[in-house]
């Protein structure tokens, strides 16, 4: 395995090169610092010359974490680039997993989980009960920022003051994820629990000597909120208020679900929620089946039967 380093850095290079999002970028460079680990804790320990197709495949195998096929799929894509590079530098005579086929996928095989609006109202309601007026409103805030607008927890977290814009109630969200920045209308409910929850933040940068904080969302002790602090606390209020919950990214499928049945159109969920292509958002029409067929039952087409012109 020796110079598995330099040529992993040398391929991210090339890859990031490539005009992907940052996000894209880390996920891929932390599935092939992965694989390089396994790699070189295997006994006996490859040459990366002889690395072959069964060996991959019995990585690919181990990797008890790989739950989804779009996981396995990506990933074994992400190896397969790497295989590419490796050709080029002269390392292989030809890559192994050129041929090596993933999962069959099919167009909305995993569909996304969301949250019933009963389980929403359950946490809400649990979040209210939370003691302390500042650590109440806040996480009242963190789920009404979580459903009505999608964030993504990373986006959530990296909020900052100024990214709330109080005259036109917009939110402005980073392109880390996406690649693409974008300004987002926020409903009047959370609109009304930031202007509730900014007063007591300052409160509590005061209170921790900690003026200089410019992030949005902030803990009694002035620090930022994690991502993982995010979660935590979530599924906290989630277990509290007795409510099956997998994790924060079910608020953005609910986000997007429940505005689709309401009738917001398909491109207009596009811009809220930051994908890139609308492919993306089209998944969530699987979801808003329901209301959908609501919508049928009206169809005149309905009141024919029984009258005989549909024979």
């Amino acid at each position: 395995m020796r110079g598995w380093d330099q040529l992993l850095d040398g391929y991210m290079a090339e890859y990031g090169a490539r005009g992907l999002s940052e996000e894209s970028v880390r996920v891929a460079g932390r599935a092939l610092e992965r694989w390089g680990l396994w790699l070189k804790r295997s006994r006996p320990r490859p040459r990366l010359e002889d690395v072959d197709a069964p060996l991959i495949a019995r990585y690919m195998r181990s990797r008890s974490s790989f739950t989804a096929k779009s996981t396995v799929y990506r990933t074994l894509s992400t190896l397969r680039g790497m295989g590419d590079y490796l050709v080029r530098e002269g390392v292989w005579a030809a890559n192994p997993m050129r041929w090596m086929k993933g999962p069959k996928v099919a167009p909305y095989s995993h569909l996304p989980a969301r949250l019933g609006r009963g389980q929403v109202e359950a946490m809400w309601k649990a979040a209210a009960e939370v003691r302390g007026g500042h650590r109440q409103v806040l996480w009242v805030t963190v789920l009404s920022l979580f459903y009505g607008t999608g964030l993504r927890r990373g986006e959530l977290s990296r909020l900052e003051v100024g990214h709330w814009d109080r005259a036109e109630g917009l939110l402005w969200i980073d392109g880390r994820k996406s690649g693409w920045e974008r300004r987002v209308p926020v409903p009047e409910l959370t609109y009304r629990c930031l202007e509730t929850y900014l007063p007591l933040r300052a409160n509590a940068l005061m209170a921790a000597r900690r003026d200089e904080t410019t992030a949005l969302l902030v803990g009694a002790d002035g620090m930022a909120l994690s991502p993982e602090a995010i979660s935590a606390g979530v599924h906290r209020i989630a277990r509290r208020a007795q409510v099956d919950f997998r994790g924060v990214h079910q608020f953005r499928h609910s986000c997007a679900s429940d505005l689709l049945e309401a009738g917001v159109s398909l491109p207009e969920v596009q811009r809220i929620l930051g994908h890139r292509v609308i492919s993306t958002t089209v998944r969530y029409t699987h979801i808003a089946d329901p209301q959908r067929a609501a919508a049928l039952a009206l169809h005149p087409i309905n009141d024919w039967l029984g009258t005989g012109e549909a024979q």
